[in-house]
C-alpha cells in the first residue's frame, strides 16, 4: 500500500466528462489498496472568467477580495470531484486549503505556504476516504483566505506529499511530461524522460508552462521526487528529481520561451552607492518581480555624463503598472532621468547541468541566432543557463534555431 499525491490541473478537470475521467483514473488506484490525495485546480478558463467579471465590476479590485473571489474556482472543482468518486461507490472527501491545513503568510493573491499541519487529511484517509484538495490556497493564521499565484496547485501537490510523507507525486496535465521545447512553438520537441531538478527550476523560471517554478524549489528543498505525465493516456511521464552524475552528458536539456516581457531602462542614475538598493528595494515593495538586470555608464543622449549609469531590467508586462509610480518617485526626486518601458520582447533560454563541464555554449547560441537574423538586446546566463533577449516577433524562430543547433530533436538519454 502506498501514500500517492496526484494533481490535475484545469485542462485534465475542464468539463463534466474530463472530471469524470479523473475519478475513474482515482478509483483505480484506491482500489488497488492506495492511499490517494487528489489536489486539482479551477476548471479550464474559469480562473480567467473570475478576474474579468471581478475587473467588470471595478478596475482594480483589491487583493484580498480577489483571493476569496478566485479561490471559489477550485473550491467548485473539489466538490464536483468527490461528487464523481461517490458516483462511483468510491468514499471522498473534498477539502479546501484551510481544512487541508495548509496555513500562508499574508501576501494577497502571491501568498507563499508558512506550513501545512495535515491532520486532517491523514485522518480521512485513515478512515479509508479519498481526499480531495483544493489547490492555489491556502489560509493565513489571521483566518484570511489566500492563493498561491498562478500555477499555485503545483505547490500545494508537493507541499502536501512532502507533509504527509507521500511515497509519490504525480503532476497531471494536458502534456504527456517535460518536453525539449514547447511543441506548439517548436514541432519536433522531444519527451525528456528523467530531468534535475536544478534544470527544471532554470525552464520553469525561463517560461516553460508545464511547470511553476516555486513548486520545483519546494520539491527540491524537500526532496520530492515527482512525475509530469498525461492525463489522457497511461503513458510514463517526465521525472523530476536530484541530479545524477550521468545527467551532464547532455549539454543543453531544453529550450524555453517567455513571452509578454517589458524591458525597463531608467537613465541618468547616480553612479553612487545605495542608489541601485534603493531602486530595486523600491521596486520589490511594489510586488513587481524582476528578471534580468544590466547597468551600463549613463550616455550623453540620455541626460547622463560623469558620474552617472543606466540600468536596465526585465519583468512581466502585467506588473510594469506595479513600477511606474516607482519610477515617477525617483524623477521627481531628480534620482533619475529618462525612463523608457519597450514591450513587444521575449526571453529564450537554453537550460542543462551539462553547461558546467562543457564549453561553447553560448559561441553555439549566438551563432544560431546570427544565422537566423536574429538580434540580441540583453544577455543574461547562470551556471546551467543562458537567456537572451530577443523581439517578441522572432521568439519562435529563436528557440527552433536554438533547439536545432544543440540537437535536441532526438531524444534525450537519461
Amino acid at each position: 500500500m502506498a501514500t500517492i499525491v496526484q494533481k490535475y490541473g484545469g485542462t485534465s478537470v475542464g468539463n463534466p466528462e474530463r472530471i469524470r475521467n479523473v475519478a475513474r483514473r482515482v478509483a483505480r488506484d484506491h482500489q488497488a489498496g492506495h492511499h490517494v490525495v487528489v489536489v486539482v485546480s479551477a476548471m479550464s478558463g474559469v480562473t480567467d472568467s473570475l478576474i474579468k467579471l471581478a475587473r467588470e465590476v471595478v478596475p482594480e479590485p483589491s487583493d484580498r477580495e480577489m483571493d476569496m473571489l478566485l479561490s471559489t474556482g477550485e473550491q467548485t472543482t473539489i466538490a464536483l470531484t468527490a461528487m464523481a468518486l461517490h458516483g462511483l461507490g468510491i468514499p471522498a472527501v473534498s477539502l479546501t486549503g484551510a481544512q487541508a491545513g495548509i496555513v500562508t503568510d499574508g501576501k494577497h493573491t502571491r501568498a507563499k505556504i508558512s506550513n501545512i499541519t495535515p491532520a486532517a487529511v491523514r485522518k480521512h484517509l485513515q478512515e479509508g476516504s479519498v481526499v480531495i484538495v483544493a489547490g492555489f490556497q491556502g489560509q493565513t493564521h489571521e483566518g484570511h483566505i489566500t492563493t498561491l499565484g498562478r500555477g499555485g496547485s503545483d505547490l500545494t501537490a508537493i507541499a502536501l506529499a512532502a507533509a504527509i510523507k507521500a511515497d509519490l507525486c504525480q503532476i497531471y496535465t494536458d502534456v504527456d511530461g517535460v518536453y525539449t521545447a514547447d511543441p506548439r512553438v517548436v514541432p519536433d520537441a522531444t519527451k525528456i524522460d528523467v530531468v534535475s531538478y536544478d534544470e527544471m527550476l532554470e525552464m520553469a523560471s525561463s517560461g516553460s508552462k508545464v511547470m511553476q517554478s516555486r513548486s520545483v524549489e519546494f520539491a527540491s528543498k524537500f526532496g520530492v521526487v515527482f512525475e509530469v505525465r498525461s492525463s489522457f493516456n497511461d503513458q510514463p511521464g517526465t521525472i523530476v528529481k536530484q541530479e545524477q552524475p550521468d545527467m551532464e552528458h547532455v549539454v543543453v536539456r531544453g529550450v524555453s520561451v517567455e513571452k509578454n516581457q517589458a524591458k525597463v531602462t531608467v537613465a541618468a542614475l547616480p553612479d553612487q552607492p545605495g542608489v541601485a538598493a534603493r531602486l530595486f528595494n523600491a521596486i520589490a515593495e511594489s510586488g513587481a518581480n524582476i528578471d534580468m538586470i544590466v547597468q551600463n555608464v549613463s550616455s550623453t543622449e540620455s541626460g547622463g555624463g560623469k558620474g552617472k549609469t543606466d540600468i536596465t531590467f526585465t519583468l512581466p508586462k502585467d506588473d510594469v503598472r506595479r513600477i511606474l509610480p516607482v519610477m515617477d518617485a525617483f524623477k521627481k526626486e531628480s534620482l533619475a532621468g529618462e525612463v523608457q518601458v519597450q514591450e513587444g520582447i521575449a526571453k529564450v533560454s537554453v537550460v542543462g547541468i551539462g553547461m558546467r563541464s562543457h564549453s561553447g555554449v553560448a559561441a553555439n547560441l549566438f551563432t544560431a541566432l546570427a544565422g537566423a537574423g536574429i538580434n540580441i538586446q540583453m544577455i543574461s546566463t547562470s551556471e546551467i543557463k543562458i537567456s537572451v533577449v530577443v523581439d517578441e516577433a522572432q521568439a519562435n524562430d529563436a528557440a527552433k534555431a536554438a533547439h536545432a543547433k544543440f540537437g535536441l530533436n532526438t531524444p534525450a538519454k537519461k
